[in-house]
């Protein structure tokens, strides 16, 4: 699988952006797929994922209530809709893949920088 993340750039607090990740490849029902952001200075964090087939999804608690992880099976497109953005959210965004949900996350995309300013 080849991930390709792309949506990111510059926004205002309070603002809004819509990150893609197109995947190349098979993807199956019981594939997760998830974002995760790096800040300077700081370790990668989880942000959200989703099953593929089923729809479920998971929130990091500092982004709950304002993300939104969504899929396009059709175009087999990861989304990740940010309301509200907050200058503490400026990070790269990488989206990630696994076939086996108890393991850890098999394929990386090269990510995509946010910038939000206050």
């Amino acid at each position: 699988v080849q991930l390709q993340a792309s949506g990111g750039g510059l926004v205002q607090s309070g603002g809004s952006l819509r990150l893609s990740c197109a995947a190349s490849g098979r993807i199956f029902s019981s594939t997760v797929m998830g974002w995760f952001r790096q800040a300077p200075g700081k370790e990668r964090e989880f942000v959200a994922s989703i099953r593929w087939g089923a729809g479920t999804t998971f929130y990091a608690d500092s982004v709950k209530g304002r993300f939104t992880v969504s899929r396009d099976s059709a175009k087999n497109t990861l989304y990740l809709q940010m309301n509200s953005l907050k200058p503490e959210d400026t990070a790269v965004y990488y989206c990630a893949a696994k076939f086996t949900s108890n393991r850890p996350y098999d394929y990386w995309g090269q990510g995509t920088l946010v910038t939000v300013s206050s």
